[in-house]
């Protein structure tokens, strides 16, 4: 009997036999799929690796040709002689030829020895460690309310585009994002903060607690000294968000399958939710994680309005000596947080949509 009238048998398009019995082909597909999926993973995590390796070439090149001599600004100016200043070069390897000093650089980042501060005389490490919790509080609130109300007010404006309500909500964002967020920082602070006019000061312009509180009273002084700060952040990036998820619905939404969904008789607010923002989603979603990468990161220019004591202040005082290690160091943080969150995004989506990554 020929294998062509054999049953049982399931045929690629090439004829030839893949498997026997009558689930075999759901095997073999969800087999390709696995294999397609894991090398969708190996493919991101390779690029993920050669992206960190260009941020630390990046970082030990880029930030000397910042013009200054840490040598002299570690002195402060103070009378210091040609042996001392010989002695603190070799001290921090800075006597060594530039290819060396970058292999050492490397070799330790990858340990997590990331140098020690030119100004701070302290592990680069530690520093970052006791910068961080103030930068992940500041940047974390802001950005889940952001995301938040972005995507609400972005899919309410995309849904009934066109209307009042979208008019403006979409200039009130254009607006916002338009803005500088020191300007806006700033403009806050003489507002409510010195006050003008009518308007009083109700809030601190900077610091973190004023530091004579304990107990619940201490986190109600820090709620307070983060209003102003967080404000600044949620204005500037919730119009971002609201933007790129109306952009994404209103493309959605001429789609045939939403036509189909409503032929069937779903509700309006059901075809909404359940079809046109679950694919609507991608963009969004991508930049939802590129923002989770600035909570790592900050934001330099609204921390250092507000004087908030983070990562954000502390790149601005390394970055003014220059505190090439602790520069250094940060930028590599900062760098690896958005490559990681990057990363979770893409392997995020298959998820969302499972044509990604076949």
């Amino acid at each position: 009997m020929s294998t062509a009238s054999t049953p049982g048998v399931v045929r690629d398009a090439a004829d030839d036999p893949v498997k026997t019995g009558p689930s075999g082909g759901c095997r073999t597909r969800a087999t390709g799929h696995r294999t397609d999926y894991l090398l969708y993973v190996a493919g991101k995590l390779g690029g993920a690796a050669v992206s960190l390796f260009a941020v630390l070439v990046t970082s030990f090149f880029l930030f000397r040709i910042i013009p200054g001599d840490p040598v002299k600004a570690m002195t402060h100016g103070k009378p210091t002689s040609v042996e001392q200043m010989a002695t603190l070069r070799k001290q921090f390897g800075l006597d060594l030829p530039m290819w060396q000093q970058f292999t050492e650089y490397c070799a330790k980042a990858l340990t997590g020895d990331l140098g020690t501060s030119y100004q701070f005389h302290a592990p680069v490490g530690e520093l970052i460690t006791e910068k961080l919790p103030a930068t992940l509080l500041l940047t974390g609130v802001a950005v889940l309310i952001y995301s938040t109300l972005g995507l609400w007010l972005g899919t309410r404006s995309a849904w009934h585009h066109g209307g009042l309500g979208d008019r403006i909500n979409t200039g009130v964002a254009l607006t916002l994002w338009s803005v500088p967020s020191f300007w806006l920082g700033l403009l806050l602070i003489i507002v409510f903060s010195v006050g003008i006019g009518p308007i009083p000061g109700m809030f601190p312009s900077g610091g973190m607690e004023s530091g004579n509180e304990t107990g619940f009273a201490h986190v109600l002084d820090v709620a307070h000294h983060m209003v102003l700060p967080v404000v600044t952040l949620v204005a500037v990036g919730y119009a971002q968000t609201l933007l790129v998820m109306r952009s994404s619905l209103l493309d959605e939404m001429g789609s045939d399958y939403l036509t189909t969904a409503r032929a069937k008789g779903l509700r309006d607010d059901l075809v909404r939710r359940r079809h046109a923002v679950p694919n609507a989603l991608l963009p969004t979603v991508t930049m939802i994680f590129i923002n989770l990468g600035h909570v790592a990161a900050g934001s330099i220019l609204v921390e250092t309005v507000f004087s908030w004591p983070g990562l954000g202040g502390l790149f601005y005082q390394a970055l003014s000596v220059p505190d090439l290690p602790v520069v250094q160091g940060l930028f590599v943080v900062f760098a690896g947080a958005m490559i990681l969150m990057n990363l979770l995004a893409d392997l995020l989506y298959p998820l969302l949509d499972p044509r990604v990554g076949r």
